[in-house]
C-alpha cells in the first residue's frame, strides 16, 4: 500500500514540475544574432560582407556611446530573444544587452511610437499588469525619475547618446521565457518598464531592450534569488553555417567548469550596467605588449569592459598599434585592404584556412590567461579578404563578442566572477540527466497528440482516482512472467524505474537472468558504474 501511496504523490505533483525543474535546475533559451536568418532584422538583399561591414560600424558607434552621461545607441545589439510578457502571455523579441539596467518594450497607448511589425504590449488587456508608485522602494532606488507626488505612478526615462529614448512607467508584470528543453519558465512580479513615448531606430523588429547588466531592476537582479545570480552563453562563430543558435542560460545551467575553465574576477566600476575586467595584456607567440590606456585608472584595474553587444575589440590606439605590429610580424599571408574602410590590417585569405597562417593571441586578465584562435581575432570582410578584427577607441576599450565565439562564458555575480571555457558552441548543450544530444522531449496536446500508424497498440484506462491500466503479464520468448488483477499499474512519467510487487519482480528477474532472451535494452536497462577489468 505504501509503493503505491508515494506513486500517487508523485503523479499529483507533476502538474508544476517543468516549472520547478527549470528554477532548480537551471533553465536555457536561444539567443539569435540580429543578421541571422531567424531573425526579424534579417533582411535578404543584403549580402554575407555587408551585414560583417554594419556589425562593425555599431561596434564603433557602442564605444563611442559609452560615458557617464548616457546610455550605449539603443540599436546597437547584436542578439536577440522570444520572451512573453502579461496574462495570457504576449510574445516579442527583445535585444540583449549585458550593457544595460532596464526591461523595456513598447506599450499601448503611444503618445510616440516607432513602427512596430508586431503587435505593441497592451497593458490594459493582461491580467497581472501593475504600474508602480513613487513610493515603492524600486522607483526611489533608481535615478531621478519624474514623480510629482509619492502617490503619482513612478515613471522611468532612457536617454541614448545618439539622441533616441524610451519613457514610460515603470510596472511589474509576468514574464514567460520558453526554455530549450520545451518547458516554460514563469516569473511574476518582474519589473519592466512600458514605455509610451518611444523614438529609437529599431526599424520597427524589436519590441525593446532585455537589460542583463549590473543594475537593480536589470533582469539578472531581479532573479537573482531564483538563479543564484548565474548566467552564462555560447556564441556562435559569425560565419557558421549551422542552424545551430547561441544559447543563454541560467542559474545551474549556466555554471561553467571543467577543464580548461579560467576565472577573472568583475571590477566594481562607476558606470551602472557594464561588466569591467583587468586585462594586463595580450601576446602573440613570445611577444607581450602590457596595457596601457590613457582612461583607466593607474593601477589599471578594472580597465576593460565586456559586451555581448559589440562585435569588434576595441583598445587604446597604444595597445592597438602595438597588437597590430606583432601580429603583422607574425603573419606571412599577403596584404590586402578592407572594402569599407574600417579595420587596417588585412590579408588575403579565407576564414576557414586561417588557423594555420595567423598566431594564437592570448588575453591576460587578472587570473586569467584566455587563448583567442583564428576564429576571435579575424573577420572576413569581402570574399578572400580577412582583417585583424581589432579596432582603436580612445573612450572605451570593449572585448567584443567575436572575441568570445566558441567560448562558455559564466556570469557568477555572487562570487564576482566571470569564467571562460573553449566551446564549440554550435554542438554545446545543457545537461539533462541521461542524453547527451540536444532532443528535448516533447508533451502534445490536442491534434497533435494523437498516435496512430503502424506498430500503435491501446489498452483502456481503468477508471480511478490515479491513470491505472491493466498488466497481464511479461513474455520473454516461450516464458512467461503471469501478473493478475484489474487496474493493477500506474503509467508514470515522474517516476523513472518500473516498479513491482517483490513477487512479481523475482520472477522477472529470475527470467530475465537465466535465459539468452532479445531485449530492447534502451527501456530495460540503465548504466549505474563504470567497470574495467584487467587480464
Amino acid at each position: 500500500m505504501s509503493l503505491f501511496s508515494s506513486l500517487t504523490l508523485v503523479f499529483v505533483c507533476l502538474y508544476n514540475i517543468s516549472f520547478l525543474e527549470a528554477l532548480n535546475n537551471g533553465f536555457s533559451v536561444e539567443m539569435i544574432h540580429r543578421d541571422s536568418s531567424r531573425s526579424p532584422f534579417y533582411r535578404h538583399t543584403e549580402t554575407q560582407f555587408q551585414r560583417v561591414a554594419n556589425a562593425m560600424r555599431r561596434s564603433i558607434n557602442r564605444a563611442n556611446s559609452i560615458t557617464a552621461e548616457a546610455n550605449v545607441t539603443a540599436d546597437q545589439g547584436e542578439y536577440l530573444v522570444s520572451y512573453s510578457v502579461g496574462t495570457p502571455p504576449f510574445q516579442h523579441f527583445g535585444i540583449v544587452d549585458t550593457g544595460s539596467d532596464i526591461f523595456w518594450l513598447q506599450c499601448l497607448p503611444c503618445k510616440t511610437c516607432y513602427k512596430q511589425t508586431t503587435p505593441i504590449f497592451d497593458p490594459s488587456k493582461s491580467k497581472t499588469y501593475q504600474t508602480l508608485p513613487c513610493s515603492s522602494d524600486t522607483c526611489q532606488s533608481l535615478p531621478p525619475s519624474s514623480c510629482t507626488s509619492n502617490e503619482s505612478i513612478c515613471e522611468y526615462s532612457i536617454n541614448y547618446r545618439d539622441g533616441s529614448h524610451s519613457q514610460g512607467n515603470l510596472s511589474v508584470e509576468t514574464l514567460t521565457l520558453g526554455s530549450t528543453n520545451g518547458s516554460f519558465v514563469q516569473f511574476p512580479k518582474i519589473v519592466i518598464g512600458c514605455g509610451h513615448d518611444n523614438n529609437v531606430s529599431f526599424e520597427g523588429k524589436s519590441s525593446g531592450i532585455v537589460g542583463l547588466g549590473r543594475g537593480p531592476i536589470s533582469i539578472i537582479s531581479q532573479l537573482s534569488s531564483s538563479i543564484g545570480g548565474k548566467f552564462s552563453y555560447c556564441l556562435t562563430p559569425m560565419d557558421s553555417q549551422s542552424n545551430s543558435s547561441s544559447k543563454l542560460n541560467f542559474g545551474d545551467a549556466a555554471v561553467v567548469s571543467g577543464d580548461g575553465t579560467v576565472s577573472t574576477p568583475i571590477v566594481p566600476q562607476g558606470l551602472r550596467g557594464y561588466y569591467y575586467l583587468t586585462l594586463e595584456a595580450f601576446s602573440v607567440g613570445e611577444k607581450r605588449i602590457g596595457f596601457e590606456s590613457p582612461s583607466s585608472r593607474s593601477s589599471g584595474v578594472g580597465n576593460i569592459i565586456i559586451d555581448s553587444g559589440t562585435t569588434l575589440t576595441l583598445l587604446p590606439y597604444v595597445v592597438y598599434s602595438k597588437l597590430e605590429s606583432a601580429v603583422a610580424n607574425a603573419v606571412k599571408l599577403k596584404r590586402a585592404k578592407d572594402p569599407s574602410q574600417i579595420l587596417s590590417l588585412c590579408y588575403q585569405s579565407t576564414s576557414d584556412k586561417l588557423d594555420a597562417h595567423v598566431p594564437v593571441i592570448t588575453a591576460h586578465f587578472s587570473g586569467a590567461d584566455v587563448k583567442l584562435n583564428a576564429i576571435n581575432t579575424f573577420i572576413e570582410v569581402a570574399h578572400g579578404i580577412v582583417c585583424l578584427a581589432f579596432q582603436t577607441s580612445e573612450i572605451g576599450s570593449i572585448l567584443g563578442n567575436m572575441a568570445q565565439q566558441n567560448m562558455l562564458v559564466g556570469y557568477d555575480l555572487q562570487k564576482k566572477l566571470i569564467s571562460f571555457k573553449p566551446t564549440d558552441c554550435t554542438k554545446h548543450l545543457v545537461p539533462t540527466m541521461f542524453s547527451q544530444s540536444n532532443i528535448s522531449s516533447k508533451l502534445n496536446f490536442g491534434e497533435a497528440a494523437l498516435v496512430s500508424g503502424r506498430g500503435t497498440v491501446s489498452t483502456p484506462i481503468v477508471p480511478h482516482f490515479r491513470q491505472d491500466l491493466t498488466l497481464e503479464a511479461f513474455n520473454f520468448g516461450d516464458s512467461s512472467s503471469g501478473y493478475g488483477g484489474k487496474g493493477n499499474i500506474i503509467i508514470d512519467s515522474g517516476t523513472t524505474l518500473t516498479l513491482l510487487p517483490y513477487d512479481d519482480y523475482s520472477k522477472l528477474e529470475s527470467v530475465v537472468s537465466g535465459e539468452d532472451v532479445k531485449l530492447n535494452a534502451i527501456n530495460t536497462f540503465i548504466q549505474v558504474a563504470m567497470t574495467s577489468k584487467r587480464n
